[in-house]
C-alpha cells in the first residue's frame, strides 16, 4: 500500500470523525457549568451578602440554560458536532463566562480562570485552526476583562482594589496557563486518536492475513459444495452424448460440454487433495520456509537479498502459521528493500532458548531522531530523498505491534558509526515461536 492511499485510508476511515465531540458531551458539561453558576452567585448573594448585579448575573446563566434546552430539543443525544458548530457553541460558552466575569469584577474574580475551560475542551476533541482561533478569542476576552468598570463582590463597607500590576500577573497567568494546557491537550488527544487510529488498522491488516490464511480452506469447502452439481453435469453429459453423438449437428458440442465436465471435477479433486493431504504441511511452518515466504515476494526489485543462516536447519523450530508473523517480517523486509542502496542481509538463528532474525540493508540508516520514535504510527521512518517519499510510519507500527504480540522484541539501530546502514533486531523465547499461535 502506498503512502497516499494509507493517508486515505486513515482519513476515509478515521479521520471525519475521530475528532468530533458528542453534543451530549458539550451539554452535560454545560449543565454543570450552569449549576456551579447558580449555587456561585446564590452563595454570594445569600450567604455572604455581597453586592452584585443579580439580574444581570441571572440573565446569563439562564441564557445558557436556554441555550442547552433548545440544544437537547432539536438534535439527537448521539449527534456528533462539525468542527464549526462546536467553535461556535464553545465560543458562545467563552463569551458567556467572560460576560459574567466582567460584571462581577473581571480579572479580580478568583473564578476568573475558568475562562480556559472551553479553550482546553476545544484543543482536546476539535481540529487545530478552529481551536487556534478560539484560543485568540480567548486572550482578548481576557484581555477586556482588564478594563471592566465592576469591582469584585466584597463587604458593603469595603472596597477591594486589585492594583495594575496585580492585573497584568493574573493576564499573564491566565494566558500562560491557557497555551500550556491547551497544548497539552491537544498533543495527548492526538497521541491517543492516533494510536487508536493505528491499532484499528493493525487489526484491519491482521484480520485481511487471516482471512487469506484461511483461502485453502474454503477453497475445499467450494470443492465440496460443487461436487454434486458437477456429478449431475457430467451425467446429463453422458446422456446427452450417447443421445446425440451420431448427430453432426450436436456431437461435437456435447463431447465439447463433457470435456469441459471432466476437466471441471479434475480441478476440484486436484483442491480436495490439496487441502486434506497437505493441510498439516501448510499449517505447520518450519523457520527456514517462513524466511522463504516472506523473503520471495521482494526478490524482484533489483536488491539482492542475502540469508545467512548461523544454526543448522536440523533442531530448527517449527510453529504453527502465524499471520502476525508474516506481515510483520515482510513488512520490515518490504522496508529494507526499499531503502537498500544494492543488497539486504537477513541473519537467522536459533538454540533452544531464543530465535533471532536480523535485518540488514546498506542504505541511508535512520536519522538519530527518527530512532528515538521508531515504531510510532503517522511518522516518517527514514530520511527523505528526492526520488523517494518518506512514509506515514503506519506500516512500521503494525508490523511492530504484530510482531510485539507474537511475543517479540525489536530494537532498531544503525550498522554503521556514521549513521548509515540499517539494522532491525527481531528475537523471540523459543517457546513462543513453537506454541500454537
Amino acid at each position: 500500500m502506498s503512502t497516499a492511499d494509507k493517508s486515505s485510508l486513515r482519513h476515509a476511515q478515521f479521520g471525519d470523525t475521530s475528532r468530533r465531540i458528542r453534543l451530549q458531551t458539550l451539554v452535560r458539561l454545560r449543565w454543570l457549568a450552569v449549576a456551579g453558576q447558580s449555587v456561585t452567585v446564590l452563595i454570594v448573594w445569600q450567604f455572604l451578602h455581597f453586592p452584585l448585579p443579580l439580574i444581570e448575573a441571572s440573565i446569563l446563566i439562564a441564557a445558557l440554560a436556554a441555550a442547552n434546552l433548545f440544544l437537547s430539543y432539536r438534535f439527537a443525544p448521539t449527534h456528533r458536532l462539525e468542527p464549526t458548530a462546536a467553535f461556535t457553541l464553545l465560543g458562545f460558552d467563552l463569551l458567556q463566562m467572560a460576560a459574567l466575569l466582567f460584571i462581577t469584577g473581571g480579572l479580580a474574580n478568583p473564578f476568573a480562570p475558568l475562562i480556559c475551560v472551553p479553550v482546553i475542551i476545544s484543543f482536546a476533541s476539535q481540529p487545530l485552526l478552529p481551536s487556534l482561533a478560539l484560543l485568540v478569542f480567548a486572550v482578548v476576552c481576557t484581555t477586556i476583562l482588564v478594563f471592566t468598570p465592576y469591582s469584585v463582590p466584597w463587604y458593603p463597607d469595603d472596597i477591594l482594589q486589585v492594583e495594575p500590576v496585580m492585573q497584568l500577573g493574573v493576564w499573564c497567568a491566565i494566558a500562560s496557563m491557557m497555551s500550556f494546557a491547551a497544548f497539552y491537550a491537544y498533543r495527548v488527544s492526538h497521541e491517543a486518536t492516533q494510536l487508536a487510529d493505528a491499532l484499528a488498522a493493525t487489526e484491519l491488516v491482521l484480520e485481511r492475513e487471516k482471512h487469506l490464511s484461511q483461502l485453502d480452506g474454503l477453497a475445499a469447502a467450494a470443492a465440496h459444495e460443487l461436487g454434486t452439481p458437477l456429478a449431475t453435469i457430467t451425467v446429463v453429459a453422458k446422456e446427452m452424448e450417447r443421445e446425440l453423438g451420431k448427430d453432426d449437428r450436436y456431437s461435437e458440442d456435447v463431447a465439447l460440454l463433457r470435456s469441459q465436465s471432466e476437466r471441471c471435477r479434475d480441478i476440484l479433486r486436484r483442491l480436495t487433495s490439496l487441502s486434506t493431504d497437505n493441510e498439516e504441511h501448510m499449517r505447520r511452518l518450519p523457520l527456514s520456509s517462513l524466511m522463504e515466504e516472506v523473503t520471495a515476494p521482494h526478490r524482484q526489485f533489483g536488491i539482492t537479498i542475502k540469508l545467512v543462516e548461523k544454526s543448522a536447519r536440523h533442531g530448527e523450530p517449527v510453529g504453527n502459521r502465524n499471520a502476525g508473523i508474516l506481515y510483520g517480517l515482510g513488512n520490515l523486509i518490504e522496508n529494507a528493500v526499499d531503502y537498500a542502496k544494492s543488497n539486504v542481509v537477513l541473519t537467522v538463528e536459533h538454540n533452544a532458548e531464543k530465535v533471532a532474525v536480523t535485518i540488514e540493508d546498506d542504505g541511508q540508516g535512520f536519522a538519530p531522531d527518527v530512532l528515538l520514535r521508531i515504531g510510532e504510527p503517522y511518522m516518517s521512518s527514514r530520511p527523505t530523498s528526492q526520488d523517494r517519499a518518506g512514509g506515514l510510519g503506519l506500516g512500521l507500527f503494525i508490523a511492530k505491534t504484530l510482531l510485539e504480540r507474537s511475543g517479540a522484541t525489536l530494537r532498531f539501530d544503525n550498522r554503521q558509526p556514521d549513521g548509515s546502514g540499517a539494522r532491525v533486531h527481531i528475537e523471540w523465547p523459543r517457546w513462543r515461536m513453537e506454541t500454537d499461535q
